[in-house]
């Protein structure tokens, strides 16, 4: 019996840090953004906590540098903190990403990755990586 049993708190980070703690799923709409002009497509992500314990969750989106995730294209990472998500609980995101005149007609690569983090959010306890692909035609 250890210590913290004697007060009714158990100890679930191994088995946090073995399982995959999210289903993530990205889509597009539309598929694509236009090359050499200003537009814009919405990446959708949908997440879901696949583990038995509530996990404080933050979502990190990564795209190339010709690209933005503002209407300057300057920005090219946002991290989204979402607060506790409850087992089994379901999280929608709608995340605009942008073209401008510097973006060339090519496959550009999407990286998001939902981080579960403990204490606050300067701990990472797990994560789980999704890449996607958006085309600028």
């Amino acid at each position: 019996m250890g210590l913290l049993d004697m007060f009714g708190k158990r100890d679930v980070s191994a088995e946090l840090t073995k399982k995959v703690p999210y289903a993530l799923k990205l889509s597009f709409h539309p598929f694509r953004v236009s090359a050499n002009r200003s537009d814009s497509a919405t990446m959708k992500i949908e997440l879901r906590n696949l583990s038995k314990e509530p996990l404080l969750t933050s979502v990190v989106v990564k795209i190339p540098k010709k690209l933005g995730l503002d209407q300057t294209c300057l920005s090219q990472a946002r991290e989204i903190r979402l607060g506790e998500l409850a087992p089994g609980d379901d999280k929608e995101l709608n995340v605009e990403i942008y073209s401008s005149t510097k973006t060339d007609a090519a496959e550009y690569p999407v990286e998001v990755t939902a981080i579960s983090h403990y204490r606050n959010y300067a701990y990472v306890l797990n994560s789980e990586k999704k890449r996607g692909v958006i085309r600028a035609v």
